[in-house]
C-alpha cells in the first residue's frame, strides 16, 4: 500500500456530503428511508478509496472491519425480538400496560415516563433494555390516554439515555473515560454538571407539554376499554413483575449481556406457559415472528403485534450498512484526515472544546456509530487537552454528549433506529420531543463558550507522537 495516498479535505468531506444529500431527498421527498443514502455513501467511499490508491481486496477488508464491530450489537437486537414476544406473550408487558393505566394519573404521566424508564436504565445501563420493554409499555399507555406517540417516544428516549449516560454499568460510560485516559468515577462526577440540568429541564417542559394534552385528550372510556381488553386477553399478575426484577438483578451481578438477554427470554416464554397456558409452538411463535394479537380491539392489536427476530430485520439491514459506511470512512483515512484539520484549528481551551463536540457531531453523521464517535474522537483529542493543561475529564464529557446522547438526534445512527423501529415512531418525529437529547449538547456549548465547569491539570508526562497513551485499546462492539 505504498502508493495509496491520503484524501486532502475536500475529498474527505465528500463522502459526507453526498450522505447528507441524498439523505434529505430520501427522507422529505422520496420517502424511501435510508437504505439508498447509506449505500450512496458506500460507494462512493468505495470508488475515492480506489482513486486514492486502494485495491479492492483494501475496501472489501474496510467493510468487513465496519461490519465486525456491529456483530454483538446485532446479536443483542435479536435477543431483544425475542424478549420482547415472550415478554408479551406471557402478559409482562401488557401487565405494565395495565397498571399503569390503572395507577398513573394522565397529568404526570410524561414526567413519570422520563423518571421510570431514567431509573431502569441507571439500574441496568442499558438504554436498549428500558426502551423495548418499559418504554414499549409507556407507548401503549401514552396512546389510551391520548398523548402524541411522538412525546412520548422523546420521554422514553430522555429517561433512557439520561440512565444510559450515567450508569457505571453501561458500556459507553466505561468506552469514554477509558479513550480519554481518565477514570471511570471522576468521569462521571464531571459528567453531572451537564446532565443534572438537562435532565431537570427536560422533566419540566415535558410536565408542561404533557399538559396541554390532558384534559383535552384523556380518554377515560378508551382507557378502561383498554384495561378491560388487556384484563380479558392475559392473566395480570404482579408475579409477572418478576421479569424485570431479574432482569436488574442479572445486570447487578454482572453476568455477561447476551446470556442474561437469553435468560430472560426463556424466562418469559417459561412464565407465558405458566401464566397463560400458552403452548411451546405458541413461544417459538412469538420469538421468531413475535406476538399475534387478535383482541378485537384495533388500537390494542396495533400496540402488542410486536417483537419476534425477523421484526429486527429491518433495523439489522440499516445498521449493517451504516457500519460497513463507517468502516470505509475510517480506514479509507476520512475522519482522520477530518480530524488532524480541525485540531489543527484549535487555538484556545474554548475552541478545543467547541472542535471536539464538533468533530464528534461529523463522525456521528457519517458513521451512526456510538463507538466510532467516542474512540476515534477520544483518541485523537486526548494528547491535545494534555498539552493545553485541560483535564480529560473535560473529552470525556463532551465524547458522552454526542457519542451517548446526541447520536440520536442523526435519523440513521443505530441508536435511532433502534428506537423507530421498538417504538414505532420514526426519528424525525421523536427528535423534537427528545428534550433531553437535544438539551445535553446545547449546555456544552454554553460551557465551551464560557469556561464554566472547564475543568484544568497539569499532566506530569505527555505523549508527542500526537496520541493518547491509551492509542491502542481496541474496543470490539
Amino acid at each position: 500500500m505504498s502508493n495509496v495516498k491520503k484524501p486532502n479535505f475536500l475529498q474527505a468531506l465528500l463522502p459526507l456530503i453526498i450522505l447528507m444529500v441524498v439523505a434529505v431527498f430520501s427522507i422529505s421527498q422520496w420517502k424511501t428511508g435510508m437504505y439508498i443514502p447509506l449505500l450512496s455513501g458506500i460507494v462512493f467511499t468505495a470508488l475515492l478509496g480506489l482513486y486514492l490508491g486502494h485495491k479492492w481486496t483494501d475496501i472489501e477488508k474496510f467493510i468487513i472491519e465496519g461490519v465486525s464491530r456491529a456483530l454483538l450489537p446485532l446479536f443483542i437486537l435479536f435477543m431483544i425480538g425475542l424478549i420482547v414476544g415472550t415478554w408479551i406473550l406471557s402478559g409482562a408487558i401488557p401487565t405494565l400496560i395495565y397498571y399503569s393505566l390503572d395507577f398513573i394519573n394522565p397529568s404526570i404521566f410524561i414526567p413519570i415516563v422520563v423518571l421510570v424508564t431514567g431509573v431502569l436504565s441507571i439500574s441496568t445501563g442499558s438504554s436498549f433494555t428500558s426502551i423495548s420493554t418499559i418504554g414499549l409499555a409507556f407507548m401503549a399507555v401514552g396512546q389510551g390516554m391520548g398523548f402524541p406517540p411522538a412525546l412520548v417516544a422523546g420521554a422514553v428516549l430522555s429517561g433512557a439515555y439520561f440512565g444510559d449516560k450515567l450508569s457505571p454499568l453501561s458500556d459507553t460510560t466505561n468506552v469514554a473515560p477509558a479513550v480519554s485516559d481518565t477514570d471511570l468515577f471522576s468521569h462521571i462526577k464531571h459528567m453531572l454538571w451537564d446532565t443534572i440540568p438537562a435532565y431537570f429541564i427536560s422533566v419540566v417542559i415535558f410536565y408542561f407539554v404533557g399538559l396541554q394534552y390532558t384534559v383535552d385528550s384523556a380518554n377515560f372510556d378508551k382507557i378502561n376499554e383498554m384495561m378491560i381488553t388487556l384484563n380479558n386477553s392475559f392473566t395480570i399478575s404482579p408475579i409477572l413483575l418478576l421479569l424485570p426484577i431479574v432482569t436488574i438483578l442479572l445486570v447487578l451481578k454482572k453476568y455477561p449481556v447476551l446470556p442474561s438477554l437469553l435468560i430472560i427470554s426463556i424466562l418469559g416464554g417459561i412464565m407465558a406457559m405458566v401464566m397463560q397456558g400458552s403452548s411451546i409452538a405458541q413461544v417459538i411463535q412469538s420469538m421468531t415472528s413475535g406476538y399475534a394479537a387478535d383482541t378485537g380491539i384495533k388500537e390494542v392489536d396495533a400496540l402488542l403485534n410486536k417483537g419476534g427476530i425477523l421484526s429486527m430485520l429491518n433495523i439489522v439491514g440499516l445498521i449493517l450498512l451504516a457500519t460497513a459506511l463507517g468502516g470505509l470512512l475510517e480506514g479509507v483515512q476520512v475522519f482522520q484526515v477530518l480530524l488532524n484539520t480541525l485540531i489543527n484549528k484549535a487555538r484556545s481551551s474554548k475552541s478545543l472544546i467547541m472542535l471536539t463536540l464538533t468533530s464528534a457531531a461529523i463522525i456521528a453523521l457519517a458513521s451512526g456509530s456510538q463507538f466510532l464517535v467516542l474512540i476515534l474522537t477520544g483518541r485523537a483529542f486526548a494528547n491535545t487537552y494534555k498539552e493545553r493543561g485541560l483535564d480529560t475529564v473535560n473529552l470525556s464529557r463532551c465524547l458522552e454528549a454526542i457519542g451517548t446522547v446526541s447520536i440520536n438526534l442523526v435519523p440513521w445512527s443505530v441508536n435511532a433506529v433502534f428506537a423507530a423501529g421498538i417504538l414505532g415512531v420514526s426519528a424525525m418525529e421523536f427528535i423534537p420531543f427528545s428534550y433531553f437529547i437535544l438539551l445535553v449538547p446545547i449546555i456544552n456549548i454554553i460551557y465551551g463558550l464560557t469556561g464554566f465547569t472547564i475543568k484544568k491539570k497539569t499532566y506530569p508526562e505527555t505523549n508527542t507522537n500526537g496520541s493518547s497513551k491509551n492509542s491502542d485499546i481496541e474496543i470490539v462492539v
